[in-house]
């Protein structure tokens, strides 16, 4: 329970800091939004503010935003669909109620033979069943619109839609997604070194500050204050030269030379687990005694900055040796981050706060990357646009869109796979 919650907790964070970003820049820039969820899958709850639809959702896993234009949102009333419509005192039509589960009052049942809610607002059908005479209806501009599931959002013409949008506030919403991830990164970071009053620089002697439960170390005795004094036969003496020679024996049962603190030399023979973030990496579970420093009240904030630049330029290194040789076991999805969750749950609200920081900034550059589906390929396209004073045509883009989706999803779906098969099956 504690690692789903955890999972919960992280995952939807991240998921929907990022959705919020988008959300923000888009009512800002004049952008229609439909919808913002919390949560996905079945409707649970709606209300609506201001022409968008605030929604609970039964899955609390992330959440979406629903822009008007934005190619995933168009609403279909096919020709002979029994739709009622809510008139106001001028005889526009105020609500249009495609939902069963609805019960519009005072409302007029029609069989709809064609509409148009984007640019000339009207819509036309066949009043009470009577096919001898089409009817047409003149819809209000602020008309909304009732969903098959219940959620009623207002309908989207043309002046509202996303690419009515200039092209600056397009780039600003397209990009706010990932800033805000990063924004989230920093604001955790600062929170941990608030919580610490500091931080912990790296000591350069071999002793053992902690040992993580369940882990190899724990297994066979290892203890806090012991210092590793060699290495399957190598002497070692500092952490650097520690940390590199246990690293290098994934799954091979090793000896270690130990001291504890009374002067006491023993040996243990442990087998490093393999990283699950690397396979090729091993640990047993310790970490290093560390020397700790106090910070001020700049002095934390600075650190939170820093640990987000540290952990961006990480991530741009796994980016670099991805693309030069690229593997599935590099990359990680969903059941990745639940395996993980599952251990920083067991150390520790901290380590929660800092795993959750550490994926935000992950997934903030990830999404930059320009492939068609992401922010960074929606970006790209802006560029383009900018730099051909046009933009492409509807039909192309949304052609590019798709082609780039599939393949993310084909990839997804492999990742997923791969991550199952190493986590759970073996």
């Amino acid at each position: 329970m504690k690692t789903i919650i955890t999972f919960i907790f992280v995952f939807g964070l991240i998921v929907l800091v990022h959705e919020f970003g988008h959300f923000i820049f888009a009512k800002r820039g004049g952008i229609l939004v439909r919808e913002f969820s919390i949560g996905m899958g079945p409707k649970l709850f709606s209300h609506r503010v201001n022409g968008t639809a605030y929604s609970l959702r039964l899955l609390p896993i992330g959440g979406y935003v629903r822009m008007a234009g934005a190619g995933d949102d168009e609403i279909e009333m096919p020709p002979g669909m029994p739709v009622s419509l809510q008139l106001n005192d001028a005889g526009e039509v105020v609500k249009i109620n495609t939902s069963k589960k609805v019960e519009l009052p005072n409302s007029i049942p029609i069989e709809v033979t064609d509409y148009d809610l984007e640019d000339k607002l009207y819509i036309k059908g066949y009043e009470n069943r009577d096919e001898s005479v089409t009817k047409e209806f003149k819809v209000d501009h602020d008309a909304t619109i009732i969903e098959e599931d219940g959620v009623e959002v207002q309908i989207a013409p043309i002046d509202v839609q996303f690419q009515s949008a200039k092209l600056g506030r397009r780039m600003l919403t397209n990009f706010a997604g990932p800033l805000n991830n990063f924004i989230l990164a920093f604001v955790l970071f600062v929170i941990v070194a608030f919580i610490q009053g500091g931080t912990y620089v790296p000591g350069t002697s071999t002793v053992i500050g902690g040992i993580l439960q369940d882990s190899p170390a724990q297994s066979v005795g290892i203890e806090p204050g012991d210092e590793v004094t060699s290495v399957a036969g190598k002497k070692v003496s500092n952490a650097d030269e520690m940390i590199k020679e246990i690293s290098s024996h994934p799954d091979e049962k090793i000896e270690l030379g130990l001291k504890n603190e009374k002067g006491v030399n023993r040996t243990v023979k442990v087998t490093p687990e393999k990283d699950q973030a690397n396979p090729n990496v091993g640990k047993i579970g310790i970490n290093v005694e560390n020397d700790f420093v106090k910070l001020s009240f700049l002095g934390k904030i600075k650190l939170g900055a820093e640990l987000t630049v540290k952990n961006s330029l990480n991530i741009f290194k796994a980016l670099g040796d991805l693309i030069t040789g690229f593997s599935l076991n590099k990359l990680g999805g969903p059941v990745m981050i639940f395996k993980l969750s599952e251990q920083v749950s067991k150390n520790g609200f901290l380590s929660v706060l800092i795993f959750t920081a550490t994926l935000s900034v992950n997934l903030g550059i990830m999404n930059l990357v320009p492939l068609p589906g992401l922010d960074g390929g929606k970006l790209l396209l802006n560029i383009y646009e900018g730099l051909r004073g046009k933009p492409l045509s509807q039909e192309k883009e949304m052609i590019i869109t798709m082609a780039g989706v599939a393949v993310l999803v084909v990839l997804m779906i492999a990742v997923t796979w791969n991550d199952f098969h190493r986590f759970f099956i073996k």
